[in-house]
């Protein structure tokens, strides 16, 4: 008798726990460094919120994608052959989701066609390096 599992059993994998956690740990290094690049260090001590604000629509997006395009499944746990395709595919999507967010009256920042290339691009490469690190050091 076949047991049935739900969408996200499927999606999730606990073994991919410590690869979520760097996930989330890059995607706030790369918000973080460019927070620095356009306000100074200076702004993380003296807007701590305004920092973390500009996080939240990235981080939103990757909540809800991430797990629906498979980036913790037992796939993405296995090597970097797997996990990387299926982070950047995932941040492709988040980075769309991010994006619409800060376009709403909610957030501060607005949308330019040159900051979405950068966070594709850059979310993109931070993702695929820290988790083809993970790898290498397991």
């Amino acid at each position: 008798m076949a047991t049935s599992t739900s969408f996200l059993e499927e999606r999730l994998d606990a073994g991919a726990l410590p690869i979520a956690v760097g996930d989330v740990l890059a995607i706030f290094l790369l918000v973080t460094v460019g927070v620095i690049q356009h306000n100074g260090v200076s702004y993380l001590s003296a807007d701590p919120v305004g920092w973390v604000l500009t996080a939240v629509p990235f981080l939103i997006g990757w909540l809800v994608t991430a797990p629906l395009l498979g980036a913790y499944s037992p796939g993405a746990a296995e090597s970097a052959k797997s996990a990387v395709p299926l982070g950047v595919r995932a941040w492709l999507a988040a980075t769309v989701i991010g994006m619409a967010i800060r376009w709403t009256p909610l957030f501060e920042g607005g949308v330019e066609l040159t900051f979405v290339a950068v966070m594709l691009v850059l979310g993109s490469v931070a993702l695929g390096v820290w988790r083809t690190l993970y790898f290498k050091l397991v």
